[in-house]
């Protein structure tokens, strides 16, 4: 099984890191150049001077196969991500489908966190708050950020602490066929053939969509009751093929008691993120960014609760 990449340059461009634009400014980091494994970071260029600023590792989309951080879509969507929630964010490049199948993507995902734990604070902006970390990711990404999570819940981490996770259509399946995978099935960004074909190139020789990697919830599936899970807020598009698995995901995170938010829009097809003009677009943003701020004010509330028990016990 091969693919051709050279076909998506010639529809979309790479950008490069080396000057500031739209009010953010990059850099990239090498983790491991065996497997090509680096990030890019942007950092605002204006923050409030009071205020430290969180954390936002995120997983681009591309089903496994395509794209990478430097890709203008994704160069465009970070910047606005990192200027209007006010975030430190690190969008992370990971091995590709069929040439490194599962696990290599989760392994990447997860080591990029370790990388970036065991860094000194000093090659972070002085304002940024380790402790306020979000794993983010679209479609793909969505579904690596998953599992990024569940791997690293019982890890110890130093100093990145997992405060939420921002699922934007994330990439789940099973050979069930759903309503929406049938009714959406012909969409332009993404069909019925070709999502079937990223699973085909990401799972395991021999597995199929029931596989856990893409069926998380059926009987292949972690148990995430046993999981320690953040706050987690899942965007659906309403015209999505991915829509129904997405509102399954919802459902199966609050049935196991995880805290958990669904917004859907009705109209929004499968990777309206990276389409400015949307107002989708602009009510994703404004949703990531409250989200954060609701899971900042909860972090805040929970440090003041141990400051108040700590002085009880002092007195």
């Amino acid at each position: 099984m091969t693919v051709n990449r050279s076909l998506i340059s010639l529809f979309e461009s790479k950008v490069s890191s080396s000057s500031p634009r739209d009010g953010v400014f990059t850099c990239d980091t090498v983790i491991d150049p065996s497997r090509n494994l680096w990030f890019r970071l942007f950092v605002p260029s204006s923050t409030p001077h009071d205020l430290s600023i969180p954390l936002l590792i995120y997983f681009h989309g591309g089903g496994f196969v395509f794209f990478s951080p430097d890709f203008l879509s994704f160069d465009t969507l970070c910047r606005k991500l990192a200027r209007e929630l006010q975030a430190i964010v690190v969008s992370v490049n990971y091995r590709l489908s069929p040439e490194h199948r599962y696990p290599s993507q989760y392994e990447d995902g997860f080591d990029a966190l370790k990388f970036i734990d065991d860094l000194d604070s000093s090659a972070f902006p002085k304002k940024s708050d380790f402790g306020r970390c979000f794993i983010a990711g679209d479609s793909a990404g969505g579904n690596i950020a998953h599992h990024v999570v569940v791997r690293s819940s019982d890890y110890n981490f130093k100093k990145v602490k997992i405060r939420g996770l921002i699922a934007i259509q994330p990439f789940f399946g099973g050979e069930e066929r759903t309503e929406s995978e049938i009714r959406f099935g012909r969409s332009p960004t993404l069909n019925l053939e070709r999502a079937d074909w990223y699973w085909k190139a990401f799972l395991p020789d021999g597995a199929n969509r029931n596989h856990g990697a893409a069926h998380v919830f059926g009987e292949d599936g972690v148990n995430i009751s046993a999981v320690k899970f953040p706050a987690t807020l899942v965007i659906v598009g309403g015209s999505d093929q991915l829509r129904d698995w997405d509102r399954k995901y919802y459902e199966w995170l609050k049935k196991a008691g995880k805290e958990v938010e669904l917004v859907e829009y009705p109209k929004a097809i499968h990777g309206f993120y990276v389409i400015s003009e949307l107002p989708e677009t602009w009510l994703l943003i404004e949703e990531a960014k409250n989200f954060i701020e609701k899971v900042r004010s909860s972090v805040n509330h929970e440090w003041n609760g141990i400051e108040d028990d700590d002085r009880s016990h002092q007195m």
